[in-house]
C-alpha cells in the first residue's frame, strides 16, 4: 500500500538533502536558493553529518539539520523548522555562530575562517508583516549602506508565504513548492512542475519511505514524536493562557479588595473625625452647663 509522505518530516528531509547518494540534490538546492552569479555555482560539497537512519530510530526528539562544506571551504547549514516560537530568531543566530566559530581551534588564526551560510525552511511564519517567502540577512550598516563581511549569511524560507496556485518560474520556487505541497503529491504521478530530473529524484526518496515497511515505520515514529511534542507544547500554551486569565482575575480581585480597603479606611477616618467633632461639641455643651438628651449621651 502506498502512503503520502511529508518531505518536511525530518527523516525524509534529511534523506533528500543529507544523504550521500543524493548529494546532487543538496548542490542543486543550495544553488537554487542562494542564486550565485554565473561562474560561482557550487560544484561539489562534502556532507559533514550524512543521513543515518539510526539517529531517527534511537532519538525520537532529536533536532536534525544538514551540514556541508563546498570546494571553496564555505560552510552550509540547512534546517527544517516545523514549530515557529518566539526564541527562534535567537536560535538561528546561535546555531550559525556555532558553525562559524567551530572552524578554528587553538593555534589557528582568523584568516582561516570561511563564510558560513544558514538556510532555514520554516513551516510557519516568523515575520508576519512581510509577504516575501525568502528573506536573506547579513551584517549591514543601515546609515552608510555597508556590508561588514560576507561571512554571515542567513536565509529564511517561510513556506506558508508561498501562494498556492502560483506559477513556478525558478528552481528555488520549485523547491519551495516541493516542501510546501509535497505531502499532497502522488509520487508515482507528480504534476508537470515536479517532473524535472531533481524533483523525480526527490519523489523517489519519498516513494521509498512510502513503500519500505522499515522506512515507513521510522517515518511514522517521527510523526508520532512530532505529534507528541505538538501536544505537549499546545497543552503548555493552553495552561499558560489559563494561568494568564487566572492572573488577570486575581489582579481584578486585588484591585477590588484594594478599593474596598481604601473605602474602609476612608470611612474609619470619617468616623474618627466625626467622633472627635462630637466629643468637642459635648465638652463645649458641658462647659456651658447644657445637658444632653438621653439619646445623645455618650456610649
Amino acid at each position: 500500500m502506498k502512503y503520502r509522505i511529508d518531505p518536511t518530516v525530518d527523516c525524509v528531509f534529511k534523506a533528500i538533502l543529507g544523504d550521500e547518494e543524493n548529494k546532487n540534490l543538496l548542490i542543486h538546492f543550495l544553488n537554487a536558493v542562494l542564486e550565485p552569479e554565473k561562474g560561482s555555482l557550487i560544484q561539489d560539497v562534502t556532507i559533514l553529518n550524512p543521513y543515518n537512519e539510526r539517529e531517527f530510530i534511537e532519538d525520537k526528539m532529536s533536532i536534525v539539520d544538514v551540514k556541508a562544506v563546498d570546494e571553496n571551504g564555505k560552510k552550509y547549514q540547512v534546517e527544517i523548522q516545523l514549530d515557529v516560537h518566539p526564541a527562534l530568531a535567537a536560535r538561528i543566530i546561535y546555531t550559525w555562530s556555532s558553525i562559524y566559530h567551530s572552524q578554528i581551534k587553538k593555534g589557528d588564526d582568523y584568516e582561516m575562517l570561511k563564510p558560513a551560510i544558514s538556510i532555514w525552511l520554516l513551516d510557519g511564519v516568523l515575520f508576519k508583516e512581510i509577504e516575501d517567502y525568502h528573506l536573506s540577512f547579513t551584517l549591514y550598516n543601515l546609515k552608510h549602506k555597508l556590508v561588514m563581511t560576507d561571512h554571515l549569511a542567513i536565509h529564511v524560507l517561510q513556506l506558508p508565504k508561498w501562494p498556492r496556485g502560483r506559477t513556478i518560474k525558478t528552481e528555488k520556487e520549485r523547491w519551495i513548492y516541493c516542501f510546501k505541497e509535497g505531502k499532497n503529491l502522488d509520487t508515482d504521478n507528480p504534476p508537470e512542475n515536479m517532473k524535472t530530473k531533481e524533483m523525480r529524484q526527490v519523489m523517489e526518496v519519498m516513494h521509498g519511505f512510502s513503500e519500505s515497511q522499515k522506512n515507513y515505520l521510522m517515518y511514522q515514529s517521527r510523526l508520532d514524536a512530532i505529534y507528541t511534542r505538538n501536544t505537549i507544547i499546545n497543552s503548555m500554551k493552553k495552561a499558560k493562557k489559563e494561568m494568564e486569565v487566572t492572573k488577570k482575575k486575581m489582579e481584578v480581585m486585588e484591585k477590588k479588595n484594594e478599593q474596598v480597603l481604601k473605602e474602609k479606611e476612608h470611612i474609619l477616618k470619617e468616623k474618627k473625625l466625626a467622633d472627635q467633632k462630637l466629643k468637642s461639641l459635648r465638652l463645649l455643651l458641658e462647659k456651658k452647663g447644657i445637658e444632653l438628651p438621653d439619646d445623645m449621651q455618650a456610649d
